[in-house]
């Protein structure tokens, strides 16, 4: 994909071939065969574009609800946030007059930015400058600008009367690989010590996985983001977006989970009560579990185990609860006899701590019967247990 084929996508002629494309409803798996249909009628280069921005905006929908209307390279779009992430990202930066979008790429971010205020998008790609130029004008933002500018020179900005708050996205791959240190991202992340004394106001999306121990330089809040009760992204917060120490953020409820003072943040180990709790990956990050328990009055089966246990129920959205019916020291003899004598032929299996498979252990089980049930496989105090039980539904 080029500059130029892509400005020549954006003409008339060149939307009559992305329309027929689309109409298409092009995969992966067919592109050859549409390729080699259009291709009679097209020319060759503009038709490979069209064809792969439509099966790009297919694949978009997952992320975006108007993602027909937006162009993308494969690689933004893998590395794009969802449009629920980006929009509560978003209103962060509420009262600001002006953002700035660092890394913008294809401009996903920078158009839910831009529906809080005027928002200027940096990047050093023009292809992909284009691209968000596209996409702001395809959802009616003209009040949004963008600038092509290297990110590890001085950034091209000024401001007289008000500060603009700045977002950050470093590219987190190379040549297709991820990058796990916050030192390998590009630009890396140590590059803000230059930008905060100017522009103290700063969000930064960094991986969920990000060793946090490569954090302790820098004076913000870390905010852990789940959607759908999958971990997505971490986000810090600096100079007044900061609000927190931690956060754990649950999507698309908006439930927020940070350390409270007000509460006893003792950690308390116990065998299985009445209730297994489950946190949410984001509360787990962001190292919430025993500020969950006090809030739950629940206890932990063990120091380095995050499951919690508690005598009564309590809904929470920061957690999913199981009824325990029974517990024991774990033995695959003990487990099959329990379970075939309660005709059980279903099982989940969830573990923490394990090394057993869930595939290996449903194997050897060799169940049969109508009944269903949760089998935890996880540690008490050190020592291997299983908890049987069945889900809450609220």
């Amino acid at each position: 994909m080029d500059l130029a084929t892509f400005r020549n996508l954006l003409t008339p002629s060149g939307q009559k071939v992305l329309q027929a494309a689309t109409e298409l409803a092009p995969v992966e798996e067919d592109f050859l065969r549409h390729f080699t249909s259009l291709s009679r009628h097209y020319p060759v280069e503009l038709t490979r574009l069209a064809l792969g921005i439509a099966i790009l905006r297919k694949q978009g929908e997952r992320k975006f609800p108007f993602a027909s209307q937006l162009y993308f390279t494969r690689e933004a779009l893998e590395q794009a946030s969802s449009w629920e992430v980006s929009s509560y990202r978003a209103q962060r930066y509420r009262g600001f007059s002006q953002l700035i979008d660092l890394g913008c790429s294809v401009g996903s971010d920078t158009l839910a930015l831009a529906q809080i205020a005027p928002t200027i998008g940096l990047d050093l790609d023009p292809l992909r400058l284009a691209m968000a130029q596209a996409n702001l004008a395809a959802l009616g933002l003209s009040a949004s600008s963008l600038i092509q500018a290297d990110l590890q020179s001085p950034l091209p900005i000024s401001h007289t009367t008000s500060s603009p708050a700045l977002f950050f996205d470093p590219a987190r791959r190379a040549r297709h690989r991820r990058a796990f240190s916050v030192r390998d991202y590009q630009p890396p992340l140590a590059i803000i010590k230059e930008w905060l004394p100017r522009f103290p106001a700063l969000g930064v999306k960094i991986s969920p996985g990000v060793d946090l121990n490569e954090l302790t330089p820098y004076d913000a809040e870390i905010e852990f983001i789940s959607l759908n009760g999958d971990l997505k992204e971490a986000v810090l917060w600096f100079g007044s977006l900061q609000s927190a120490y931690r956060r754990a953020t649950l999507l698309p409820g908006g439930h927020t989970l940070f350390p409270d003072t007000s509460l006893e943040m003792r950690q308390s180990i116990d065998e299985p009560r009445a209730f297994l709790y489950e946190p949410d990956p984001a509360v787990l990050r962001a190292g919430l579990v025993v500020m969950l328990g006090a809030q739950l009055n629940a206890a932990q089966l063990d120091p380095d185990i995050a499951y919690l246990t508690a005598h009564e129920y309590k809904a929470t959205p920061f957690a999913k609860a199981w009824e325990v019916e029974a517990w024991f020291p774990f033995g695959l003899k003990r487990l099959r006899a329990y379970l075939r004598q309660r005709h059980v032929g279903r099982v989940t299996v969830k573990k923490r701590g394990s090394p057993l498979e869930p595939e290996t252990l449903i194997s050897e089980l060799r169940l049969s019967g109508d009944e269903e049930r949760t089998i935890f496989l996880t540690h008490l105090r050190g020592k291997p247990i299983v908890v049987i039980g069945w889900k809450v539904e609220d």
